[in-house]
């Protein structure tokens, strides 16, 4: 594969036009694509086998145009000190609210308005009541003036001095990222021209990144509305893309800048990179993919289409950085000058010796004069950072969760003053059946623990279903809310079902945790296997698939310390602790395990390459730190940059994202990849490299390390028109 590479990288380097004018084609056809397309929508949501699901289908069917699954809106409105919303004064204003639904902007993706004083939706005291609004699309799919009209109905009412607040998912808006990623660019600009002492060199990672992304982003716009792939999968491509963009372009960069610091030709320099730091890319690139695609596991449609778009974008990644960048830096010319000449950081891309030691030389040697102190120093860092992992709690973020700030949260806490917290969460239990179980259903419900209140059964047109309003005594994210919900599950047959957005959160969660172990081994298990055939090694794959995991369940542990304890909670904005978000440990997994593998097969392919052309295990360590590490590390701040960047959100789905992202990368860069692995390596010595024959004969040989791509420049050196003779030439 190396020769294969050798030869694409360097003819993309002598015909860069053409390979330019083919990538920018490309983009612009998947930027006319994306712009002729229409808007995508939400897409579509469902959960395959829970029971919620099975509840909304029944309900679909027997119930036709209700919109089980549509958005709701409750505005709750509570009178001043010393008045009731039942005084003619502010009932007018309530009704005013009402009437405004009905007939206002919006009013025709609204299937149904319930005026608060005819559903029994004033609090005990009057002090407070709310008006429920129900739509016949999801919060995604609300038009603008739709929500616009829901945030403006109560105004007339706030100014006559009532207090107006709106909760609902109706209010539901695609999280905005623009400034993180602004952010994480930024800082990767300023990163690369520390880290190659040029700004072009540090431009063209940048560029290369943002053409694929574009493609990428651009192409699934274009598909959304075919493939059904709603308008927030473009999310995790686009962070996918941007991240192993940069990545790829920067490894390959900073290996061309290397092969001209010894000596060689442009051209010959661009297809070394290519066949050498490109095989690395394209293994890398691989089990990103594998992760990706391995979301699939989870049975979740919406997930799956997210996973295999974001998954496609990182096939174009690799692609750019196998083409795209050879033929840029032919356009560079001198000016991407050799490291050596360029900049003292990066180690002058000469064989390091005692005086001339770049920082990487000087730690590698560090963790070999005393591995056992710096490995225990990791492992029981990274074990105690990972004690809280044991309590991880998930769930889905309701808007109790929101910043107190928004109307959704002083909405929440209203209805939690006004009528209690399960009001915020009621249950629907759909009954397939006649009249006579539907009564049974209810006066069973109303002896259990827990529960608030019970509504009479609402039948359908033909009378064999109902729906049955269930209002819990606490708070919907509650641990005794999802107990409630078994219980009613457990004592009723089949033909009794509990769904809602609460029974909904609650069966989420449970699908994604009974995923995640998995999802882990098909990952991590796959990921083994190509990584033994890079390395030729059985102990080496074993070691990155632990240190993974030990860095992934260390950095949940700092979630949940943060975020479900609240330990340092102000310092990172927490204001409301809680349970996990249940997709964070499956997409940490997901996102990190395809950036760790990126900077493990980058490092240990150096070392793998400079032990198998014959130097020593140890000195074979410190060779890959002296031309890896300060990439590995430019890689690894500028990927925490870019999530850190997402802390400072206000929606707390977001800043937990950011947060353990960003702590993930920190852990498994700095302390697994610059520490453990160095270490483990320097115990293991021959040992690491070892593959029983047997095995080492049954595997294809992809030759990472360019054996096959040195033997065959050496035989085209001795034959008598030599490698060069299509050479370009170019003043030195």
């Amino acid at each position: 594969m190396a020769t294969f590479l050798y030869r694409l990288g360097r003819g993309a380097f002598r015909r860069r036009g053409l390979v330019a004018l083919i990538w920018v084609a490309l983009l612009f056809a998947a930027v006319f694509g994306a712009a002729s397309a229409g808007a995508p929508t939400s897409g579509s949501f469902s959960i395959p086998g829970t029971e919620a699901q099975k509840a909304f289908d029944l309900l679909d069917k027997k119930f036709p145009g209700m919109a089980a699954d549509g958005a709701t809106a409750r505005i709750v409105i509570k009178a001043p000190e010393g008045a009731k919303v039942t005084d003619p004064g502010p009932k007018a204003e309530v009704e005013k609210i009402v009437a405004g639904l009905k007939t206002g902007p919006g009013a025709e993706q609204i299937s149904s308005v319930a005026d608060p004083y005819q559903a029994q939706a004033v609090s005990q005291d009057g002090s407070t009541a709310y008006v429920s609004a129900k739509y016949d699309v999801s919060g995604m799919e609300l038009k603008d003036e739709t929500r616009e009209a829901l945030k403006g109905s109560g105004t007339a009412a706030k100014a006559a001095g009532l207090n107006v607040q709106i909760g609902g998912d109706a209010l539901m808006a695609a999280p905005e990222t623009g400034s993180g990623e602004i952010i994480g660019i930024m800082v990767a600009a300023i990163v690369l021209v520390i880290t190659f002492g040029s700004l072009i060199a540090a431009g063209l990672p940048l560029l290369t990144a943002l053409i694929g992304v574009g493609i990428g982003v651009s192409s699934i716009t274009a598909l959304a509305n075919v493939l059904d792939l709603g308008s927030t999968t473009s999310t995790l491509a686009m962070m996918i893309g941007l991240a192993v963009g940069i990545d790829y372009a920067l490894f390959i960069v900073s290996r061309y800048r290397v092969e001209l610091a010894e000596g060689r030709a442009r051209d010959e320099a661009a297809g070394r990179a290519a066949g050498t730091a490109g095989s690395a890319v394209v293994f890398a690139g691989l089990t990103v993919v594998i992760a990706l695609v391995g979301l699939a596991v989870v049975n979740i449609p919406m997930l799956t289409k997210m996973g295999v778009a974001a998954a496609g974008t990182v096939v174009i990644a690799v692609l750019v950085a196998l083409t795209l960048v050879p033929a840029i830096l032919g356009f560079a010319g001198k000016k991407v000058l050799p490291a050596g000449e360029k900049s003292r950081l990066f180690g002058k891309g000469k064989p390091a010796d005692e005086k001339k030691a770049n920082g990487g030389t000087r730690w590698a040697r560090f963790v070999l004069r005393r591995p056992v102190m710096v490995l225990l120093a990791g492992v029981i860092g990274l074990g105690v950072i990972a004690i809280p992992a044991s309590k991880l709690e998930m769930g889905l973020p309701d808007d109790g969760a929101q910043p107190v700030s928004t109307t959704q949260r002083q909405a929440y806490d209203l209805l939690s003053e006004g009528f209690g917290p399960g009001f915020n969460g009621p249950l629907m239990v759909v009954v397939d059946g006649d009249k006579a179980l539907a009564d049974s259903t209810v006066d069973r419900i109303k002896g259990l623990e827990g529960v608030v209140a019970v509504t009479p059964p609402t039948p359908n047109e033909s009378g064999d279903a109902s729906v049955i309003t269930v209002i819990p005594k606490d708070r919907p994210s509650s641990t005794q809310t999802e107990d409630l919900v078994h219980e009613i599950r457990d004592g009723s047959g089949d033909d009794v079902l509990v769904t809602g957005a609460t029974a909904m959160n609650i069966d989420f969660s449970q699908k994604m945790n009974d995923a995640l172990l998995p999802y882990l081994a098909l990952v991590v298990g796959l990921a083994f296997l190509l990584l033994m055939l890079v390395f030729r090694s059985i102990l080496v794959p074993l070691k990155a698939a632990l240190g993974f995991l030990l860095s992934v369940v260390a950095a949940l542990g700092a979630v949940v310390a943060v975020f479900q304890w609240g330990w340092l909670g102000s310092l990172f904005g927490v204001e409301q602790t809680g349970p996990i978000m249940s997709m964070m440990p499956i997409f940490m997994v997901g996102v990190v395990f395809g950036l760790a593998m990126d900077y493990e097969v980058f490092l240990v392919t150096r070392m793998r390459e400079a032990y198998v052309h014959g130097e020593r295990p140890g000195q074979a360590v410190v060779t890959g730190f002296q031309y890896s590490a300060r990439v590995v590390v430019a890689a690894a701040v500028i990927m925490i940059a870019v999530f850190a960047g997402f802390i400072g959100a206000s929606e707390q789905m977001v800043k937990m994202i950011g947060f353990g992202l960003a702590v993930a990368v920190f852990f498994d860069a700095f302390v697994v990849r610059m520490a453990i692995v160095p270490a483990v390596l320097a115990l293991l010595g021959h040992k690491a490299w070892w593959l029983p024959k047997w095995l080492d004969r049954m595997l294809p040989n992809v030759d990472v390390e360019g054996e096959s791509l040195r033997k065959h420049l050496s035989q085209s050196a001795q034959s008598p028109e030599g490698p060069d003779k299509d050479r370009e030439l170019v003043n030195a």
